[in-house]
């Protein structure tokens, strides 16, 4: 080879060097020093057993993840009883999701709090001098917050997020309010004038008041409506303690408005056993002109009949001693698994879910009441009447302490036998402080 061409094939090498692999040797290591540096995508799991707000969920986390580049991945498991399980069986294997709606007694959470299952949101919801706390409903926060010195000792504090929230009232049929000849702009307010326009509507041959009293959940609501109504909350509370007897005039009073309704065949037929959903298809197809129920009828209700035309209102008062007050507060809640590996993720994606803007999107997709606070002037107007009582809400779990399922059991079927006619009011509050005593001998027993 010559020297010419021996010197021409080295201009060659150096050219290829310098332009092609001389590159090469600092895109590579940088490429590895990419790989090495890039974290995986923050993935969240979900769990709920709501099958109408699984659609508007999902929309909301994968708007979350173009924002946040963190994947929540929602489970849904239904009906409500299966997910109950599911949930009791996760907590035994401790292998429950990062956040997770809850369905159980005050004192099964209680227990899940303590297991570590469960974590203490407290600081976080006082997190810039309040402000998350601030947005949302009170009552529906104290339905998952325990008190100082609670009868279960669990630490002091916030336990879950209300993502909606809800509360119970009789609902009314304008229509056929007005076929009866009453003022469908004016319901009854005093159970006296309810009992009249329940009678005027027997005469227009329309059935007059519906519920699901089949299941014994919201008997014991009407219930103890009227029980705070008639006697007060402390006088409740104090039955539950085994101060005041069940058969004491004013709960015997409570159980006589249920005999008064049955006694003038006002309730629509077989009430006793009916199921909330065979309830709710009367009231819907306008079959029945008084309904009671719960916040969440909007969305059912505009899927059997989107043209029923009604009004929401409170309980009409027995007494006027005490005000009227109904049941409500948190409707969905998502707990925050206390083991979960993406707890700081996790409690970032629930502020996130309860912003004004992710509330008013749920409540126009799911027309349930949103838990911010600022949302209200963004929902349809039927949920506006419901979100106006708000503060006449209580609930069980917002009392300090908490009737035995058993004397709630008792209380309930008693009601359904006084409605049955197979039981005097009398009678059936016999039978429920003849159930009392024995759970407050046994509770005692217990401590000895």
């Amino acid at each position: 080879m010559t020297k010419s061409k021996f010197q021409i094939l080295n201009l060659k090498f150096v050219i290829c060097y310098l332009f092609v692999i001389c590159p090469l040797l600092f895109i590579v290591p940088g490429c590895a020093k990419a790989q090495e540096n890039a974290k995986p995508v923050k993935r969240i799991v979900l769990w709920h057993w709501l099958a109408d707000r699984e659609e508007a969920l999902k929309t909301l986390t994968r708007k979350y993840k173009d924002l946040t580049g963190v994947e929540v991945k929602c489970q849904l498991y239904a009906p409500s009883d299966a997910y109950a399980q599911k949930i009791m069986a996760a907590g035994q294997a401790k292998a429950l999701p990062d956040i997770y709606g809850f369905l159980g007694e005050k004192r099964i959470f209680a227990a899940f709090i303590k297991a570590g299952h469960i974590a203490d949101l407290t600081l976080y919801m006082g997190y810039n001098n309040g402000s998350w706390k601030k947005k949302l409903f009170e009552k529906a926060l104290k339905v998952n917050e325990f008190l100082p010195e609670n009868e279960y000792g669990v630490a002091p504090g916030i336990y879950g997020v209300p993502i909606d929230v809800m509360n119970i009232q009789m609902l009314y049929n304008k229509k056929l309010l007005k076929q009866a000849g009453l003022d469908p702009n004016n319901p009854p307010r005093n159970w006296h004038d309810f009992i009249a326009a329940l009678e005027k509507l027997k005469q227009a041959n329309i059935k007059g008041f519906v519920s699901g009293w089949g299941e014994t959940w919201l008997i014991d609501c009407f219930a103890h409506n009227y029980a705070f109504n008639i006697m007060g909350e402390q006088k409740v509370i104090d039955t539950i303690k085994g101060k005041v007897p069940y058969n004491d005039p004013d709960w015997v009073s409570v159980f006589k408005l249920f005999d008064q309704l049955a006694r003038k065949q006002l309730l629509v037929s077989g009430i006793a056993t009916m199921g909330n959903k065979t309830a709710e298809q009367l009231f819907a197809n306008e079959k029945c002109a008084f309904a009671f129920n719960g916040s969440w009828c909007v969305n059912v209700y505009k899927g059997m009949n989107p043209n029923l035309d009604y009004g929401v209102m409170l309980p009409p008062q027995a007494s006027s001693k005490y005000p009227m007050v109904i049941w409500g507060g948190a409707g969905l809640s998502f707990m925050v698994n206390g083991r979960s590996k993406n707890k700081e993720e996790a409690i970032a994606f629930l502020r996130w879910l309860t912003e004004r803007d992710q509330q008013v999107f749920l409540a126009q997709e799911t027309m349930n009441l949103p838990s911010n606070r600022e949302s209200l002037a963004n929902i349809p107007a039927i949920l506006t009447q419901f979100a106006d009582d708000m503060n006449n809400i209580t609930h069980p779990n917002l009392l300090p302490v908490q009737e035995s399922p058993r004397a709630l059991e008792a209380l309930t079927k008693g009601i359904q036998a006084i409605i049955i006619g197979v039981k005097t009011p009398e009678q059936a509050a016999e039978d429920v402080q003849k159930v009392k005593v024995r759970m407050l001998k046994q509770e005692a027993a217990s401590k000895q």
